[in-house]
């Protein structure tokens, strides 16, 4: 018996002006990919467990991830898409992919869908499943399309193994029992920020997940996912959905407009109010004078790595040392132009740099780079391992990297835009981030994990970048309308 699992994964935020070549997504093909997916913490090293168990012959034509950014070049998706299907016109008995579900290319608004199309119309009757990002945009030819999609439950995602294992359990028993799923999909016209849905927390997100897991354990209903959107995407199914599969078709959409119709009557608890930057720097000085230990954590939401943000808005540094600040220490801030300046400086050069603010953002007022004097205090190759707990093991590169200590502030510079997956991205460049009094790290969610145990408080901070919290930044033409928050007015019935 022979299966062909992929995994292929993009958040496109269709705002965001850095572009996605195939090289953004480091693709391994073959007996690369199978080797690299294989014991690692995704869906994709699930799939790859559960053919091992079966003693199935697999093939894994391509391992790919891109951080999230501009839509997906249609070279680039041509290439990955190219290899999946190959795989498949060799002839399988079942197909496991690792996806995202927010994936935009130059030409197809619903990327996931295009590429689970293309498969159906080779195997049309092969058992098909899909594990999907929480921040998915689902849509109906996705849903179509695959026999069982599960998303992640997590938000930070620390169950993307576990998707995988549910979702190879269900075509197990395709296989096994000749089960055949019925999905239904609900999407409320909504659009929820990033911000409302941290499962760890108390509130909407971690109730609604609760029900759907509790769904899950209904007879009858074989997987119940509640997928958050992303928001920052121009699509017409853009926003919230869940998608129920279950062993009847009647119990399937029952159990979806139910689901739906529940965050639909909290959706004003899914909308984040964002305080001005100003009011977040006084608070962080508030908490750096009070009780605890550690620095305080400044989030730096508006330009966020991992939703698409170009790491070079300045405003949150900019506005700490004008506040007065000091013990900082930034990063990663990305800026390819002052990182070879300071290689050519040299450790323990003194450097004069102007960072950031060099990327244009479409929409937004052009601001000036930050200038900044200091000593070069490090440079390295930007590489390091993640310890934990989301890509434990890995391996990750920022590009080249330099650390530049201006005295007040001690700022890592890399090539590349970089989510604070780890401790190590500052240590492996001889900075302690636990010994700062303030930490500005551009993110929302992944960092925390790791960052918010060893801080005294965590502060969010606005800034004007193209992962803003601020809809209303945002030029929407093709999300269907009326949508709430953006419409207050927008009624609806499950």
């Amino acid at each position: 018996m022979r299966i062909v699992t992929a995994r292929l994964n993009h958040e496109t935020n269709t705002f965001s002006p850095l572009a996605t070549p195939l090289s953004a997504f480091r693709p391994l093909w073959g007996e690369a990919a199978r080797e690299a997916g294989t014991g690692s913490a995704t869906a994709l090293g699930a799939f790859l467990a559960f053919a091992q168990a079966r003693g199935m012959e697999v093939a894994v034509p391509v391992m790919a991830h891109a951080n999230p950014s501009g839509p997906v070049a249609d070279a680039a998706f041509e290439a990955l898409s190219a290899a999946i299907l190959a795989a498949v016109a060799e002839g399988c008995e079942a197909i496991l992919l690792d996806l995202h579900g927010a994936m935009v290319t130059e030409s197809h608004d619903d990327g996931e869908g295009e590429l689970l199309a293309r498969i159906r119309a080779i195997a049309p009757d092969v058992p098909l499943g899909v594990a999907l990002d929480l921040h998915a945009n689902v849509t109906p030819r996705m849903v179509e399309a695959a026999d069982v999609i599960v998303g992640f439950k997590t938000y930070p995602h620390v169950d993307m193994a576990e998707t995988g294992e549910h979702v190879a359990r269900l075509v197990g028993r395709m296989l096994d029992e000749g089960l055949r799923p019925h999905q239904a999909w609900c999407h409320p016209p909504q659009l929820a920020h990033t911000l409302r849905m941290d499962t760890r927390v108390p509130g909407p997100m971690a109730d609604l997940v609760a029900a759907a897991r509790a769904m899950e354990a209904r007879p009858g209903i074989l997987a119940a996912t509640l997928f958050g959107g992303f928001s920052l995407a121009d699509l017409a199914e853009t926003g919230v959905s869940f998608v129920v599969a279950a062993e009847s078709a009647a119990q399937a959409r029952a159990a979806a407009a139910e689901l739906g119709a529940a965050i639909w009557a909290r959706r004003t608890e899914f909308v984040y109010h964002e305080v001005p930057l100003a009011a977040s720097i006084a608070a962080a000085r508030a908490a750096e004078a009070g009780p605890g230990t550690g620095p305080v954590l400044l989030l730096d939401h508006g330009d966020n790595c991992m939703s698409g943000g170009t790491c070079d808005v300045m405003d949150v540094l900019a506005a700490c040392l004008e506040a007065g600040l000091d013990g900082i220490v930034a990063g990663p801030i990305c800026d390819p132009e002052t990182v070879a300046a300071l290689f050519a400086a040299g450790t323990g050069a003194a450097a004069e740099v102007r960072l950031g603010n060099k990327v244009a953002l479409p929409g937004f007022p052009p601001q000036a780079p930050l200038a900044l004097s200091g000593r070069v205090a490090a440079l390295g190759d930007g590489s390091y391992v993640v310890t934990g707990p989301t890509y434990t093991g890995q391996r990750f590169s920022m590009g080249r990297a330099a650390v530049l200590d201006t005295g007040r502030a001690r700022v890592l510079v890399t090539e590349e835009p970089h989510e604070p997956w780890d401790l190590a991205i500052f240590i492996e460049s001889g900075i302690d981030p636990r010994a700062a009094r303030f930490l500005i790290l551009k993110s929302r969610m992944y960092c925390r994990p790791v960052f918010e145990p060893i801080a005294r408080a965590t502060v969010e901070c606005a800034s004007a970048g193209v992962t803003s919290s601020d809809y209303r930044l945002f030029p929407f033409a093709k999300l269907a309308r009326p949508t709430y928050p953006i419409d207050l007015e927008a009624t609806w019935t499950a």
